[in-house]
Order: structure tokens, then sequence, then C-alpha cells
């Protein structure tokens, strides 16, 4: 087969969303698709289940619903429907009332920057969202705190004290008990207490009904709250409330933004021509490599970051659905043309074949102010060398997709997140795992609340006493299975924190000595 003809079988395109697929590049052919026929049906039938309310996330038993945040009358019941339809409505009046100064903060100047807590997907949603869809027309700046580091929440709080007054602030957790969303909202009132401003008449809740973070809201009297439900996981929120407000505040289309991902989901439902199927396809077909993300387009930079998180923490399983041990997973890394030119292409080029890359290419954009040399403008050289990276890989036998939007908007990156989203799943199916848990994460939470139980019982070794101690000498005063290289590093950060006193510092941390301050 030429490679016209093979480019022509394996290209798919879709008129109203002025989208297009490129799998020309992914050494597979009919024969494999057929071969695999089977796993496709099976990953279409899972994922109508799902998109029926079949209970999907076993381990906690509830639905996977976030295809219906985008097309309410989905939803299995007209509870749910109305619900969505509802904190929809909600969002867009309440970001109107913003936009147009009808809401203000507590000096009567209206608002003119956000500050959005959340972490994993409640923040890598958002800060994509903003990065994308900020124009020279939006009034509003958005910053964030998608951590718990005190040196980052200081250098934020530096930067909007003069107009803290003025600032929103977003808080994210479906539960309330999210350790660094917890955390950062507790600085974020602190600050606004040592400002003399209240802290509950600029904050926002997006949580579940019922939370704990939703019962302070109330009990508090907090600015707004807007709901998200259980059937949605972090990583699949953006279509929610979480990357709904951020959006409507920007100045932004919501429904446009919600249009383009439903009609990526009609798409993406079809058994022949199925985008997201065949993308998952490919992926099984390169099963073993790394997805390398390299949109060709700025405001696409946060692209691969947002990636990362909803494919690794989806495909990244120990086990599959029968319990085997798989080790399953998918590693996303990325930049975005043309930097990825002066950064690591010459290892994509000439390196490890250990990756398959992911080209994202919008037609449409400015072209720049001048003409570099006749008929000649700055983009043309980005198109450049979108082409020319795209053929030098196939040239060294690397494989890579090309997606392709004829111009970027709220509705065109609705409808590149929702391909992404229908693809994990449909890949989850074909490897039999579960997508929407994430036992890995719950087990590193685990261990951090280890470790904070772990220094309060260092404090209480060390406090009132006049002994100067090694690590492995306070370990067998401890209550618990606390290795001695654990116990050392705590002594140290508390030591580095003149939480206690460094007496001895030693080159080997067994000789290393410390005592409790002032003794």
């Amino acid at each position: 087969m030429s490679n016209w003809e093979n480019f022509n079988k394996f290209f798919i395109t879709d008129k109203a969303l002025g989208f297009s697929l490129d799998l020309s590049k992914i050494p597979f052919d009919q024969s494999y698709l057929n071969k695999i026929e089977s796993k496709s049906k099976i990953a279409l039938e899972q994922m109508q289940a799902l998109e029926k309310g079949e209970i999907a996330n076993p381990d906690e038993n509830r639905m996977v619903g976030h295809y219906w945040l985008r097309t309410p009358k989905l939803a299995p019941t007209k509870s749910i429907q109305d619900d969505i339809s509802s904190t929809i409505n909600e969002i867009k009046i309440f970001c109107s009332n913003v936009l147009s100064t009808n809401i203000k903060g507590q000096t009567g100047k209206p608002f003119s920057h956000v500050l959005f807590i959340g972490i994993g997907g409640s923040a890598l949603g958002p800060q994509l969202l903003v990065d994308s869809l900020t124009t020279t027309n939006s009034k509003i700046k958005f910053l964030f705190f998608d951590n718990t580091d005190a040196d980052g929440f200081e250098r934020i709080f530096s930067s909007i004290k003069e107009i803290l007054g003025q600032t929103l602030v977003v808080v994210v957790s479906k539960s309330g008990a999210t350790t660094e969303t917890k955390n950062g909202m507790l600085e974020t009132k602190a600050f606004f207490e040592e400002n003399a401003l209240n802290f509950e008449k600029h904050a926002i809740a997006i949580s579940c009904a019922d939370s704990g973070l939703e019962k302070l809201a109330k009990s508090s009297n907090w600015l707004k709250i807007f709901h998200i439900w259980d059937w949605v996981g972090g990583r699949t929120s953006i279509f929610s409330a979480v990357g709904l407000l951020p959006v409507g505040l920007l100045g932004a289309d919501i429904d446009s933004f919600l249009q383009g991902a439903s009609e990526m989901d009609a798409l993406t439902r079809a058994e022949k021509n199925n985008p997201a199927l065949l993308m998952a396809s490919s992926w099984l077909f390169e099963k073993g490599k790394n997805l390398v993300a390299l949109p060709y387009f700025d405001r696409l930079l946060l692209f691969s970051r947002y990636l990362q998180q909803l494919i690794m923490e989806s495909i990244g399983k120990e086990k599959n659905l029968n319990g085997q041990v798989v080790h399953e997973g998918l590693s996303v890394f990325g930049n975005k043309g043309s930097t990825d030119q002066h950064a690591f292409v010459q290892q994509l080029r000439d390196g490890k074949n250990d990756f398959f890359v992911t080209f994202v290419n919008i037609f449409s954009a400015p072209l720049g102010r001048i003409e570099l040399e006749p008929g000649i403008r700055n983009r043309d050289h980005l198109f450049g060398f979108y082409l020319g990276t795209r053929k030098a890989l196939s040239e060294a036998n690397r494989d890579s997709i090309s997606i392709s939007f004829e111009k970027f908007n709220a509705k065109t990156l609705g409808a590149l997140l929702a391909l992404f989203e229908r693809t994990v799943g449909f890949y989850a199916s074909m490897l039999e795992i579960n997508a929407y848990h994430q036992p890995g994460v719950e087990a590193g939470k685990k261990a951090a609340s280890g470790f904070i139980e772990l220094k309060k019982q260092l404090i209480n070794a060390v406090k009132g006493s006049k002994e100067v101690f090694t690590a492995d000498e306070i370990q067998s005063k401890l209550n618990g299975n606390f290795e001695v290289d654990d116990i050392y590093y705590l002594l140290k950060f508390m030591a580095c924190n003149n939480e206690i006193t460094e007496q001895q510092e030693s080159l080997e941390p067994k000789l290393s000595c410390f005592k409790a301050k002032g003794a």
C-alpha cells in the first residue's frame, strides 16, 4: 500500500468540529485491527454500559459519569440530569454577576483575581483551561495553590496582598478532607484575617453535597457553593464546576466548551471510524512505549501535564480486573513545538525508540505581524517545524499520531479533552484494567499520614529531655514500624527548621546527634 493510500485509509475527519486524526504513521494495518476486533467490541460495550450508569468503579461502588456532564440528558436518572443542568446554569449566572460587577469584593471594587485551591485534576484541569483560554479581554487573572508548600503559598500571598480585597478564593475538594487543599484553605483564611478581611465573603466551595467542606461553607456563610458528585473523578472533573467556573470567569463560552465535548462524544460512540477507539487501538499496538505529547501551539503548553494525570493515573495499575498482577502503564511526557526542537527531539530522532509521538496541530491562528520574506510569516515556520519533525521522525522509523483542528477555541478544546477521556476508557477496557480507581495514590496518602504521626512521636520523645541522641537510638523509643533512615530524615528536617538542634553534624548519618531545642 502506498503512503497516500495508507494516509487516506487511516485519516479520520469531522467537518463540524474541524477535526482530523491521522494514524498513518502508526505501522499497523487492517489485519491488526481485525485481530483485536473482539477487544474493540468489548470496549464499546463496556463504555455503553458505563454511560448508562452501570457501576464502573467497583472498589468504591460508584458510577462513572463524567460523560453526562456535557450531555445531561444521557444521565440515568432525572435527578442527576437536573442537578447537572442546574449547576451549569448557576455557574453561568454567578460568572455573569462577577464580570458585570454585580458581585464585588469587600473593598467595593470588582473582583480582578481568583486564587484557585485544588490538587491533582482539580488543579491541572483549571490550569490548562486558564492558560489556554485567557485572552486580552479576560477580566480575571488566576493564581493557583496546587500543593502544600508554604514557600509557594508565600510567593503568591506577596503578589496579591495589595489586591486581596478583589480576590475570589475557590476551594475544590469533594470531601473537604484533602490534605493539600485543606492546608491551602487554612493558610489563605489566616492571610485574609491578618489583612483585616473576611475570608468567607470571598470564598467559593466546589464539593459534594453534605461533605465536610460544604458544611463548613454553609455554616460560615461562604459566598457561593457549587456541587460536584462522587461519580466524577478528579482527573475527569474538567467539565464539572471545577472547569466550568474558570471558563466562565475568563469570559469564555461555557456552552461551546461543553458542545465541543458532546460532539466528540457522539463521534467516539460509533462502531466504525471511531477516532477514540482507533487511537486506543494504536496505543495497544505501541504497548510498552511512552507517549510523547507535542502540541505545536503555545496555548497548549500545559496539555502534556494534564495528560500525565489523565492517562497515568488511569492506566498505571498493578492488577487487572481478575486480580492478576500485570503492572500496566503508559508513561506520558512532552513539551511544545518548536521548543522541543531545541530540547528532546534529538533523542526522539536518534536515541532509544521507546516512544510514540502525538502531535497536536492548529491550522488557523495568527500568522505574524510582518512578512519575514515574501509570502512567509512567523507561523509558517512553526507549521514547517511541525511537518519537519513529523517527517524526520518517520524517516527514522519513529511512530506518530497527528491530531489537528482547523482553529482553536473553547469548543475545539472541549473536543480535544473529550477525545482523550474516551481513548483512556477504551484502552483500559482493552487491557482489562479499572481506569477509574487509584489505589496507588491512596497508598501514598496513607504513608504520608504515617509520617505526620512519626513527627508527633518525635516531638513527644524529645520534649523536655536534655538527652542527645542519634536516629537509631531514638527509633527504639518510638511506637510504630518506622525505618531508621526515615527517622533521620525527619530529625534533619526538624533541625533545619529550628524545631530541634543538631548537636553534632556528620557526613555519616549514624553519627549525627540531635537534642531538644534549648536543652
